[in-house]
């Protein structure tokens, strides 16, 4: 197969560092997430991951490196799933899903109407490279677009959930998004991984990012109430710490000590940890 390859900003290069360390997980003898297909489409693009220095150092441990990005896409799969299986009718939006092949792994029902979004040019790569879906429906847009909802079922509950999307987004812009989100939909949860300003302020000073730092434009925040104070009716539902998960047993010893000594605090966990907000409206 021929893959035309687009020219990415580096807010759409993301998707490569996400992709790259699911296709590094699936190697592992025994992967914390295993998405296999994540390995099938690095490989078919040629990209190098010698842009993301942090997955191909040998100063970390292999677990280590993919630690977070494979946990959190299980963690978002897991929302996934237990929705649909409360409500088989519901909608799944997974925003600026990249190459993510989500859908595979939660594997819904017909009766779940499922969009994958992210900008046309990514949409287009995905054809390429992902098997076709019959309950799929991919809508390629600009997540500011004020109008790129209208084609969505407006009737029906949803579950949305978006990896490793907010830092691109603009604060306004992403508070925007939950206003048309929570709007269009009768009912349902929202789950992204928190960024909080400590994670920003590093990401964009790290050499290792330097490939996607210049595309991180949201200040991040520290306090996971703080979108209920920005759109009525959306409840915080929970936090879902990496640092106090099973799987952190899997790891090195000294990582292992690092995060359970952050485990025992909510503050601790989100300035080292990878954090996800899980919410309800």
């Amino acid at each position: 197969m021929s893959i035309t390859m687009p020219t990415f900003t580096p807010a759409q290069e993301s998707l490569f560092l996400t992709l790259g360390s699911r296709a590094l997980d699936s190697r592992l003898p025994d992967p914390f997430l295993g998405d296999t297909m994540a390995d099938q489409i690095l490989r078919e693009t040629g990209y190098d991951l010698a842009k993301f220095p942090t997955l191909t150092t040998q100063r970390f441990d292999a677990r280590t490196k993919v630690f977070a990005v494979a946990l959190r896409a299980k963690r978002l799969d897991e929302i996934a799933s237990r929705f649909v299986g409360r409500h088989p009718d519901a909608v799944v939006m997974d925003l600026g899903v990249g190459l993510d092949s989500r859908i595979l792994r939660v594997n819904p029902p017909s009766t779940v109407s499922w969009c994958d979004v992210d900008f046309p040019q990514i949409v287009d790569l995905r054809h390429q490279l992902l098997p076709a879906q019959v309950s799929a429906h991919s809508i390629g847009a600009d997540l500011t677009d004020p109008n790129w909802l209208d084609e969505i079922p407006a009737d029906r509950p949803a579950v949305i959930v978006a990896d490793g999307l907010i830092a691109f987004l603009r604060q306004d812009d992403f508070v925007s998004l939950l206003h048309r989100l929570t709007n269009h939909f009768p009912s349902g949860e929202i789950a992204f991984n928190l960024y909080t300003t400590g994670a920003i302020w590093t990401a964009k000073h790290l050499r290792s990012l330097a490939a996607i730092s210049a595309g991180l434009v949201n200040p991040g925040f520290n306090d996971p109430s703080r979108p209920e104070r920005w759109v009525a009716g959306l409840k915080l539902a929970g936090e879902i710490f990496l640092t106090r998960a099973p799987e952190v047993a899997e790891l090195p010893l000294a990582t292992r000590l690092i995060l359970r000594l952050a485990a025992s605090s909510a503050r601790a966990s989100r300035m080292i940890g990878t954090t996800l907000v899980h919410y309800e409206f």
